[in-house]
């Protein structure tokens, strides 16, 4: 009995085991999810009938019943058996006590052991209060938000679904009709034999009734096949009115919980998480050969084969631009497919939603879809390699990642760049060259197989069709247009192509009508298969029609292939990592891993700072170089066309007079654009000046080109508040008009300036003066140079002109043309040839030496005209309107310097600055202006360093994310 106590409770596990529960003991227990390992029984017997079962209990106990053979005792003599005789009531008494103790000691023991066997069973179950959150929250509270019985009234009724099964004792009436004539047929026995007939009619009435046989057979087959038909068609629309409420119904639990009723966080689909790292994928360029090869599905085929329609067919809306015969894919497009609540469209780089369901946000997302290639598109383009990435979720879509390429084409038309055909096959290959890429081949069923491009290009690629899938589109106009509909068959079986696929299907993406929505092409898909003979004849099978079935089969095998490659990208990812790491370490051990975007940040914090800089100029700093740089500017017309006009009068009053029309022309025409010339080219100065001095902890060499280009940026974008020219001309007209010096220190400095011009000028004609007679006898004899022939002859007419200006020391500025004549005649007789245009361009430089040597003596003479000047020169030989004249240009100098800097200081340095501000955010979103200004092996290596660490953790995530999936 307690043998069988072990099966018995190993029975009793069993029925304790809900059904629902879904554990069936026929499958392997190494198969089954660990929840039911746990709950499988370990006493089951069932499963290996060799072995025995567990009993340890019943052992033990048998053991104990099991006593040990007493010997039996030898009967000698009487006493012997007079004792015996004596004592057997107590030995039988004995006995039965050893009897019900072995008896009570059993039950005990039994007992026991069923309870710790109870005990043993009960805590072989899990916890399943431990697994409730597997179970998601809207399941518990699917009743709160959802009527279930109003659901469940709205299911069809049984009686309903089994006026929709075939009637199974007509179809077995049928078979068995069927059986019988196959049956007489191979046993060559007649089933309908007829008497008392004569042989004659008997044998005509044999072959009628033959006939007869054979015609109903075939009715019958028609009829059986008719009625096979109707059944599958009713059973199918069950079907998908079973999916479409599943599918409502799935979209009223995601929008509720969309809508936070749960009040947990939300996490990225498993799907999203592979679209990132593809995207980041995609701007990888790696150095270390870890090449992206990733799953996605690519889509290939001719111009116009229908590869945008299958793949907007799956997509279920209508996303792309079209064009009747016309190149419109110029560019890879990456389309994640997930399921959604909502029907929507976004690109990866916006924040824009497109409702699909609404027809002017479908026209807009076209729209953008065809802006976005043709900027992509370079001049003298036609395609272009850059991918556009959109994301579109919706109810019921499959989850995969789809590339749609441009079509392939035999022939560069008008209009095309010259290797757009070159361009298009090289973007395909190196999207199918990846070896897990899925191939989604798209063929013209409507035109010749013959004229296809590219089952040659995929078969070149892939070879053995591993990971190809043959899509014949346009089904309806090949059945209309061939003539022999084998051919159809051929293809679908890959007989006729030398190209081999993993499967093949056959599509119909609509009338050919651009305006045709998605819902009206599945009724006109679903409609034509339904009453096709392809599938009526049995040329193709039911699951390779429909792009229903098309999108299911690339869904799994997209995910398949991504089960068995992500985690080999991972470790090579990985690898990667290590080498760039190792590099680092090497050769830039005690600097941080800066990518290109943090080095720009710390860069344009550091210009910031430099801009800021110039507020901190002091307004004497400001004034002082002003000052300077104005002088350097106006001198030369001061002196050339004001200073020596005006000394060349006879008296002061014309001195004065020309002095002042001189002044005012100047004013009035150039002297303000002048000033704000030099302000603004100070104000680049010192801003280059501080760029280049600064000198912070972190100065690195590698901003060196960034700077030097925000500067040039800035400068050309600044443009000079032109309003205060006006104000600027009035205050400088005020101080040139001014001539009244109210103390000896303001003399005495206009003479210091004037002193300073002077024999600045004096020392620039010197040295023009020997530069044109060449060294004189100490350079010629100490330096060994010599005179070349024109600095003779120049040399030889100065000395000529010098003994002219000894005799008239009050000589005018200009030569008359005697003198020149004289000149000329008195070098010819010395035998030196000369020009009369030498003569009086070496006459200019003399004289002006000469002028300038006199206004210095006359301005050392003024030194003491302070006294005089108040006395406005009366009764004074000596007169020093040219120290008024220097003294007025000083004023003016200063008065102007004060103005620029305050306009500099208020205004000019913070519109500077703010144009600074707006280079750095203009670069900052230009990635290419970014890549061309902070370049270097340190930059390229943090950057991949980051792209591989990036990939890397997300893969991980991913890769966890897909096993607990599983």
């Amino acid at each position: 009995m307690l043998r069988a106590g072990s099966a018995v409770t190993c029975i009793a596990c069993k029925n304790l085991l809900p059904s629902r529960m879904g554990v069936k003991f026929r499958v392997p227990l190494q198969k089954l999810h660990p929840l039911s390992r746990a709950i499988h029984h370990r006493y089951s017997s069932n499963n290996n009938p060799q072995r025995p079962p567990h009993c340890s209990a019943a052992r033990h106990y048998t053991s104990l019943s099991r006593l040990p053979m007493r010997p039996p005792k030898s009967r000698s003599g009487g006493h012997g058996y007079q004792q015996h005789r004596s004592f057997w009531v107590a030995s039988l008494a004995a006995r039965l006590l050893k009897l019900r103790y072995i008896l009570l000691g059993s039950a005990v023991g039994g007992g026991y052991t069923a309870k710790k066997t109870y005990d043993e069973w009960k805590d072989m179950f899990p916890d399943m209060s431990q697994y409730t959150w597997i179970v998601p929250d809207f399941v518990w509270e699917l009743s709160e938000n959802i009527d279930l019985d109003k659901l469940a009234s709205a299911l069809p009724e049984l009686e309903e679904i089994a006026k929709l099964l075939p009637d199974m004792e007509k179809i077995g009436e049928n078979f068995t009709f069927l059986k019988s004539l196959l049956s007489s047929e191979t046993t060559g026995e007649s089933t309908l034999r007829v008497t008392d007939v004569p042989p004659t009619s008997a044998a005509m009435s044999d072959s009628s009734d033959k006939q007869f046989k054979k015609s109903s057979d075939k009715e019958k087959i028609d009829q059986l096949q008719e009625e096979l038909l109707r059944t599958q068609l009713k059973y199918q629309r069950l079907l998908e009115r079973l999916e479409k409420e599943n599918k409502e119904l799935r979209k009223v639990v995601l929008q509720k919980d969309d809508k936070g009723i749960h009040q947990r966080k939300v996490k990225k689909s498993l799907i999203d998480m592979y679209s990132e790292v593809l995207d980041i994928l995609s701007d990888y360029d790696s150095n270390y050969n870890t090449q992206d090869q990733l799953p996605r599905v690519v889509v290939v085929g001719d111009q116009s084969a229908g590869k945008t329609s299958v793949l907007e067919m799956i997509a279920q809306a209508r996303i792309f631009p079209r064009g009747s015969g016309e190149m419109m894919t110029r560019s890879p497009v990456k389309v994640t497919l997930s399921e959604g609540p909502h029907h929507v469209a976004m690109f990866k780089d916006s924040t824009r939603e497109f409702d699909l369901g609404k027809e002017e946000d479908l026209a807009a997302l076209r729209h953008e879809i065809e802006l976005r290639m043709r900027k992509s598109v370079k001049e003298g383009q036609t395609v272009s390699p850059e991918t556009i990435s959109l994301s579109v979720k919706g109810p019921g879509i499959q989850r995969m990642v789809l590339v749609d390429l441009p079509g392939v084409i035999s022939t560069v038309t008008a209009g095309m760049a010259a290797d757009t055909k070159e361009t298009i096959f090289s973007i395909s290959k190196a999207y199918m060259q990846n070896p897990n890429a899925i191939i989604l081949c798209i063929q013209d069923g409507s035109v010749d197989a013959e004229r296809s491009i590219v089952t040659d290009l995929v078969s070149q690629m892939d070879p053995q069709g591993k990971r190809t899938i043959f899509v014949l589109t346009k089904v309806d106009l090949a059945e209309k247009n061939l003539a022999s509909s084998s051919r159809i068959q051929q293809i679908v079986e890959g007989k006729l192509f030398p190209m081999k696929a993993l499967g093949y299907f056959a599509v119909v993406t609509g009338k050919g009508s651009s305006n045709e929505s998605i819902d009206s092409i599945k009724d006109y898909e679903e409609d034509f298969f339904q009453k096709s003979r392809l599938l009526r004849d049995g040329m193709l099978k039911a699951h390779q029609v429909t792009t229903k079935n098309l999108s299911l089969a690339v869904s799994d095998c997209f995910w398949k292939m991504v089960r068995e490659s992500v985690e080999q990208q991972a470790d090579a990812f990985k690898a990667s990592r290590f080498n760039l790491e190792t590099e680092w370490k090497n050769n830039y051990p005690r600097l941080r891993e800066l990518d290109r975007n943090e080095l720009y940040e710390k860069a344009k914090n550091e210009i910031l700072d430099e801009v800021i800089s110039l507020s901190q100029v002091t307004p004497k700093h400001w004034e002082s170089i002003l000052q300077k740089k104005l002088w350097e500017r106006v001198s030369t017309h001061v002196i050339e066309n004001i200073y020596l006009p005006a000394a060349q009068t006879i008296n002061s009053g014309t001195f004065n007079t020309t002095v002042d029309i001189k002044l005012k022309q100047w004013t009035d025409k150039q002297l303000p654009h002048k000033a704000l010339e030099v302000a603004w080219e100070t104000l680049q100065e010192e801003f280059a000046r501080f760029m280049a001095e600064y000198k912070g902890k972190d100065q690195d060499d590698i901003f060196d080109k960034l700077k030097e280009a925000v500067k040039d940026e800035s400068i050309k974008r600044h443009k000079w508040n032109e309003r205060a020219m006006d104000s600027l001309r009035v205050i400088q007209h005020n101080a040139l008009e001014d001539r009244s010096i109210t103390d000896k220190p303001q003399w005495d400095a206009a003479i210091h300036f004037m002193e300073e011009t002077l024999q600045s000028r004096l020392k620039d004609t010197d040295s023009v003066i020997a530069d044109m007679v060449g060294p004189d006898w100490k350079q010629r004899w100490l330096s060994w140079k010599n005179r070349t022939p024109e600095q003779h002859i120049r040399n030889e007419t100065k000395n000529e002109l010098e003994r002219l200006l000894k005799l008239h020391e009050d000589h005018t500025a200009y030569l008359a043309n005697d003198e020149v004549t004289t000149v000329r005649k008195n070098l010819e007789a010395r035998g030196v040839e000369v020009d009369p245009v030498l003569i009086k361009d070496t006459w200019h430089q003399l004289f002006r030496r000469h002028f300038l040597q006199k206004a210095l003596l006359h301005c050392n003479l003024c030194r003491r005209g302070f006294y005089y000047y108040q006395r406005h020169f009366v009764d004074s030989e000596l007169e020093c309107n040219d120290v008024v004249l220097f003294w007025r240009i000083q004023r003016m100098l200063a008065i102007t310097a004060n103005t620029l800097r305050q306009q500099l200081t208020n205004t000019e340095v913070r519109r500077l600055e703010k144009n600074v501000k707006e280079v750095l955010e203009d670069f900052g979103e230009d990635t290419a202006k970014k890549v061309q200004l902070i370049t270097g092996r340190r930059v390229q290596l943090a950057e991949d360093l980051k792209k591989v660490r990036e990939i890397q953790e997300k893969l991980e995530a991913f890769i966890e994310a897909l096993h607990k999936e599983k």
